[in-house]
């Protein structure tokens, strides 16, 4: 197999990735210790500022999906790392002017979750255009294992950089990693155009030509009989017009497709609607001129009927909204039960946490070799099992701190290895399954069902904690994140071997 990092257009990739992660992980800590330090802000005040940050994930990531579907990937990546470096830029000029407030934090923590969800998503899309498909497991499991690093040096960055030097200087290296990041995937060269609006036309013709009847044969052939076109030529001239009409349509469609590029999808759009309503007055046609431009509720449907009808991507996006409804309600209550049952220090739990970076950078790794071993579907019920079912134990834990502290990070580095395992095969799974034209869409609407719902499982812990006791809360939690296996278990994912599937329309 060709080595992966040989692959220059993947290299930009992961360079540009990573320089995007930390920025995004910095600023989930630089944003707050503003607030806190600077803002004096209190507890209402910080989490309201959390909650607008998480938001977007709720509320764009299946428009995001149709938006990244119907430009480039590199572009949209690009654009949205611009638009998150002057957005914090804004924060250091309003810092140093003495002009900040929790408003101005508020806009800007929005636009940051707001890009980094268009961000993310456009990444999954761009792998599988910079990739082979037989390489896709590699790849992902190189880029997510940045990305854990970025989770785990990030956060421990910004917070280094507030204390040291100051909230507004860590703000500004916050700017420079997202513009490095656009820099980088700038850099990026093989890309894909968009789809282009032809083929639509062309599958319409096709079926009401078969819709006519048999065609004649050759000469000596048996005799057919002649269709309504050919026995009438004034049907046949009509028909002859009609079709005319539709291929100068489609080439006219296909010529401005690959023409405009990356900006005019509205008129693309356009051309395809004016060409379908001529083609038969379809009602996507007519909202096509009606709207002049992108109709995104079709496409985000699209994407969710693509989810909804595929076995395998279903328990995907099931298994994902089981373990992320769950793992938020875990973690509200377990930042609590740390320090207030275990009595461990804020140092001693930042120690726990941060144990699951290094297990998830050695699940990385594992990920790259073993589903190609054992197969996919082994690998993934497996690794959920072991890795959700260690939580199990966290409400069991007892005793000083001496004898807790090293049972909590052997749990949350086990955590991390098996679940980063899971993730990456996963991910790997769902771009393979998947036709290049949705993957955007695909990733946002299985993103919406399983990180939309963490505030949700947040929401949850906090009431159960508040009901029922923090030892109670986590027990529930940990096993609700068993159901994740159990959907897999049942689910087309745990039949699958040693290779990738191929794409649902292959």
């Amino acid at each position: 197999m060709p080595n992966l990092w040989r692959e220059i257009d993947f290299r930009w990739l992961w360079v540009g990735q990573t320089f995007s992660q930390l920025g995004e992980h910095a600023c989930l800590v630089i944003l707050p210790l503003i607030a806190v330090l600077a803002l004096d802000a209190d507890a209402g005040q910080l989490g309201t500022l959390r909650a607008v940050g998480q938001a977007p994930v709720l509320l764009l990531s299946l428009l995001a999906g149709a938006w990244v579907d119907r430009w480039r990937a590199r572009t949209v990546m690009v654009l949205a790392d611009l638009v998150r470096a002057l957005a914090v830029a804004v924060v250091v000029v309003a810092a140093l002017s003495d002009g900040l407030g929790m408003p101005i934090l508020l806009v800007i923590a929005g636009a940051v979750g707001a890009m980094s969800v268009f961000f993310d998503v456009a990444y999954h899309a761009c792998l599988v255009r910079v990739l082979p498909r037989d390489r896709l497991l590699r790849g992902n499991s190189a880029i997510e294992g940045s990305r854990s690093a970025a989770q785990i040096g990030g956060p421990a960055l910004g917070g280094t950089l507030v204390s040291v030097l100051s909230g507004p200087i860590a703000a500004a290296i916050s700017v420079l990693f997202f513009v490095l990041s656009a820099l980088s995937i700038a850099r990026i060269q093989r890309q894909q155009p968009p789809p282009c609006p032809g083929s639509a036309l062309r599958l319409r013709r096709q079926d009401r030509r078969e819709g006519e009847g048999p065609r004649p044969g050759p000469v000596g052939a048996e005799t057919v009989a002649p269709t309504r076109d050919e026995a009438n030529p004034e049907a046949r001239a009509e028909t002859n017009a009609e079709t005319n009409a539709e291929t100068n349509a489609e080439t006219n469609a296909e010529t401005k497709c690959s023409t405009w590029g990356e900006g005019d999808a509205g008129a693309q759009d356009t051309v395809r609607g004016e060409a379908c309503a001529r083609a038969g007055g379809s009602d996507w046609g007519k909202a096509g001129l009606r709207a002049k431009g992108f109709v995104w509720g079709g496409r985000i449907r699209e994407g969710i009927r693509f989810v909804v009808a595929d076995g395998s991507l279903r328990a995907v996006c099931l298994a994902s909204g089981a373990f992320q409804f769950s793992f938020a309600a875990l973690m509200t209550a377990y930042l609590i039960f740390l320090p207030r049952e275990l009595l461990l220090s804020g140092a001693a739990v930042g120690v726990a946490v941060a144990a699951m970076g290094p297990g998830a950078l050695l699940g990385s790794v594992l990920a790259g070799r073993l589903p190609g071993r054992f197969g996919y579907g082994v690998v993934l019920v497996a690794s959920s099992v072991v890795g959700d079912g260690v939580m199990l134990f966290v409400p069991a834990l007892h005793g000083s701190p001496v004898v807790t502290l090293p049972l909590l990070v052997a749990v949350n580095f086990g955590f991390g290895v098996f679940g980063q395992l899971v993730n990456v095969t996963l991910m790997a799974v769902r771009q393979a399954v998947t036709p290049d034209g949705l993957q955007g869409r695909v990733a946002a609407t299985i993103n919406f069902a399983g990180l939309g719902l963490a505030p949700f499982g947040s929401l949850l812990g906090g009431f159960l904690a508040g009901r029922w006791g923090l030892r109670a809360t986590l027990l529930a939690a940990a096993a609700g994140m068993m159901l994740s296996p159990i959907l897999m278990a049942m689910s087309p994912l745990s039949r699958l071997g040693r290779d990738l599937p191929p794409p649902a329309n292959d």
